[in-house]
């Protein structure tokens, strides 16, 4: 659908003239901001300080129209990354953002590069910077406000708005999203792309938006394409006006580009082509002005207010909507339509032309409108009109520290998830309610058919479950907008970016959720990009990895996790566990909970086995002090689980390979050689404690002392079922000798031994490890 519409009334003629000031304005002040930080402040380093003068241009027809017509106080909004100074620009004429900060893009306390909700001092909805990430969020924010509104009745109403580059839709994450089933129900979803057919390196020579159209739409979307302006449309309506439309339409990008670097002259020459109806268009421009002419080659409607103004009128809020605005990359700027402009800064002489050009004064950059000017008076309505209540503070509620469940004789990690879950809706129901599970089409096989089965499965409307009388159907897939279950496609991408989402509502409508995130380890560093992301945004999540490491054998080597252990000694705003026995999922998983939803809270990551661990051999002791000391210790990052009153060597062991450690111990004790054996759970942790000590950071520390103490520091063998590196560090905390044991190649399909005699994590090789040590 191409939309395009011509003001009927006086009134809009004047609005859209006042509307023209403030694109003016907004495009001036957005340019002079990355002007200063690259031009006028002092840069001692004499590095680029960067900026995109050219992508702001693009966007800020579209931003104006948004902002000062289209928004309401509910709506939230994704700003593409290199549109962040065309964002400071309004809300400083809001009133948002104070001048003082214009000066400091990019620089240390100053405005971020890209839109930061927890960094920039102005009101920012989404933050973006990871490309195809900031575009998909407001999907996931709206699923997670609608369930808050559900659950809770405070979520609000309004569009989700995501202002998309078009070289954006090259990234995989935007099609995942776009094309998952629930989706297609969310009305409240709107985006615009930016159809400025420019990338960082070029024109792009071959974006079809046929085809883009062709795909939204298959995907459910109605699709509104704004391609012309009001003044290509009325000269479409002359005399060789249909020639002139068909000649543009069929122009390469490329071509159409370089019209926008001629002199008239040349346009006049160019433009008609060599065609059969060359002749109808010359004619048709050869009654037109030189300003006419100039302007009408970039007319395109993503720079005009009323083509805009009648894109936003026609959405369909019963389904996700995507308008395709046409722009000129550059628009206003001297470097419009250069193929190499989009991270190109103007000169001074340049700078001072284009003040020169729009009457403003380049050595006093920084004004708003007076407020008795019409102007003035329209950003004062919108900003009232846009002004939000302050968000409640969070409600507080406490997580119990331990159920106190006794775990099966034979149990897996992985089944200690689903059963805490369940555990935890009959002893705390008030922090059940919060938890919300996620995962990409494998909740029965990472057992959380039972947690389902309990809660439902959220879906946008009540769907009957055909299967519900079947008594040979075990799961019940019982779909409704109170279900606590969100099932996805097979796309980690989505699962982490939904997650986010679910854990930033504490800040966004000041009720907290809990949301777990369940796929297989091998692929959480597919997700790990984005879910990196969703943290940094503010974003809570838990990240539970499961079925983990080379322990799934049969699976073989395609489906055996390596170095995912070492995330949690490297992800910001996050903890990780791997915990051994079912007691430590408990206890680990509750504590993170715990810490979910919160100002000051942190996300974590759990890497789960399938393993079948006797859970005997966790040795809980009995005593009511003594077990709350054992958990403090497992939350803490590690425990001793076997002590010798002199040993001669510590077998260090995480997750699935204590078993493995213990019956190496066994076997080392009928050697006369005694072995402390001590279980970490959190290598992070471990590693945050010892930096600590060593005056780097402020972690308690009291855990090095209770299963490290000097003087019991004997030579060390570690073991893990992933890279070796992930535990290397733990010999430096009292200086002994030690071996690494781990994962350091790809995996083969086979039996358990088999996998780990080939990897050397077995007990044969932690005994030849603790031998060849101590000789």
């Amino acid at each position: 659908m191409t939309t395009s519409s011509a003001p009927d009334t006086d009134v809009t003629c004047e609005r859209d003239d006042v509307l023209e000031e403030i694109a003016a304005r907004v495009l001036w002040t957005s340019t002079a901001i990355v002007h200063h930080a690259n031009r006028i402040r002092p840069n001692p380093s004499g590095l680029k300080v960067g900026g995109h003068q050219a992508s702001c241009a693009s966007m800020v027809s579209i931003m104006t129209e948004l902002w000062f017509e289209q928004l309401r106080s509910g709506d939230r909004v994704s700003v593409k990354p290199h549109a962040a100074p065309v964002l400071h620009a309004i809300n400083y004429l809001l009133g948002d953002l104070e001048a003082e900060y214009l000066t400091r893009l990019r620089e240390f306390g100053g405005l971020q590069s890209y839109p930061s909700r927890t960094k920039d001092p102005d009101t920012v909805d989404y933050s973006t910077g990871s490309v195809g990430i900031g575009a998909t969020a407001p999907i996931w924010g709206a699923i997670a406000r609608r369930y808050v509104t559900t659950a809770f009745g405070t979520g609000g109403t309004g569009r989700q708005y995501s202002l998309v580059g078009d070289a954006e839709l090259d990234e995989g994450a935007v099609w995942e999203a776009i094309l998952d089933s629930s989706v297609a129900e969310l009305g409240e979803i709107v985006w615009i792309v930016d159809m400025n057919r420019q990338s960082l390196d070029r024109v792009v020579p071959n974006i079809a938006v046929p085809r883009l159209e062709a795909m939204f739409a298959a995907a459910g979307w109605q699709v509104i394409t704004v391609r012309w302006g009001r003044l290509l449309e009325d000269l479409f309506d002359r005399r060789g006006g249909d020639a002139l439309r068909a000649r543009i339409t069929a122009m390469s990008n490329p071509e159409y580009q370089r019209l926008l670097r001629c002199d008239v002259g040349e346009l006049r020459s160019r433009l008609p082509g060599d065609g059969p109806r060359a002749s109808e268009i010359a004619a048709l421009i050869a009654d037109l002005d030189d300003a006419t002419v100039h302007a009408a080659i970039r007319n395109l409607g993503g720079h005009d207010l009323s083509a805009l103004r009648a894109a936003f009128a026609a959405i369909d809020d019963s389904r996700p909507t995507v308008i395709i605005a046409y722009t000129v990359k550059g628009y206003g700027l001297p470097t419009q339509g250069h193929p190499q402009n989009h991270s190109s800064l103007l000169t001074v002489e340049q700078f001072d032309e284009l003040g020169a050009r729009m009457g403003e004064d380049p050595a006093q950059p920084w004004h708003r409108f007076a407020a008795d000017s019409a102007a003035g008076r329209l950003c004062a309505a919108t900003a009232e009109h846009l002004r939000r209540e302050p968000i409640p503070r969070p409600p507080t509620f406490t997580v119990p520290a331990d159920i106190g469940r006794t775990p099966p004789a034979v149990s897996t990690t992985q089944a200690a998830l689903g059963r805490t879950l369940l555990d935890l809706t009959r002893q705390a129901p008030d922090v059940a309610k919060r938890v919300i599970t996620v995962s990409p089409d494998v909740s029965s096989s990472t057992n959380l058919a039972g947690w389902l089965n309990k809660v439902g499965v959220w879906s946008p409307t009540e769907r009957r479950d055909w299967f519900d009388d079947d008594r040979e159907t075990l799961m019940h897939w019982r779909e409704r907008p109170t279900g606590r279950h969100m099932e996805l496609g097979i796309a980690e991408t989505n699962l982490v970016g939904l997650i986010g989402e679910l854990g930033a509502t504490w800040s966004r409508w000041g009720e907290p959720l809990l949301p777990i995130g369940v796929l297989y380890d091998p692929f959480v560093e597919r997700a790990l990009e984005p879910w990196s992301y969703g943290i940094y945004a503010g974003g809570q999540s838990i990240l539970v990895g499961t079925p983990a490491g080379v322990t799934l054998a049969p699976e073989g080597g395609a489906h055996q996790s390596i170095t995912t252990p070492s995330i949690g000694l490297e992800q910001p705003g996050c903890v990780s566990y791997e915990p051994a026995f079912a007691v430590d999922v408990e206890w680990t998983l509750l504590d993170c909970l715990a810490h979910l939803g919160r100002p000051g809270g942190r996300s974590a990551y759990l890497r789960l086995s399938t393993r079948p661990v006797e859970q005997a051999l966790a040795d809980v002791p009995a005593d009511p002090s003594a077990r709350e000391r054992r958990r403090r210790q497992v939350v803490a990052g590690g425990y001793t689980l076997r002590h010798n009153e002199n040993p001669a060597v510590t077998l260090v062991a995480v997750g699935a390979m204590v078993t493995d450690a213990l019956t190496a111990a066994d076997r080392l004790a009928q050697m006369d050689i005694a072995c402390d054996v001590v279980v970490i759970t959190s290598p992070g942790k471990i590693f945050e404690a010892l930096r600590s000590r060593r005056g780097q950071g402020d972690a308690p520390t009291w855990i090095l002392d209770q299963i490290f103490p000097a003087d019991r520091a004997t030579p060390m063998v570690t073991v893990l079922d992933g890279h070796p590196h992930t535990l290397a560090f733990l010999p430096t905390i009292n200086r002994v000798a030690s071996i690494a044991l781990g994962v350091s190649q790809f995996g083969q399909s086979g039996a358990l031994d088999d996998v780990y005699r080939l990897h050397g994590i077995d007990a044969d090789a932690m005994v030849r490890a603790v031998l060849d040590l101590i000789a």
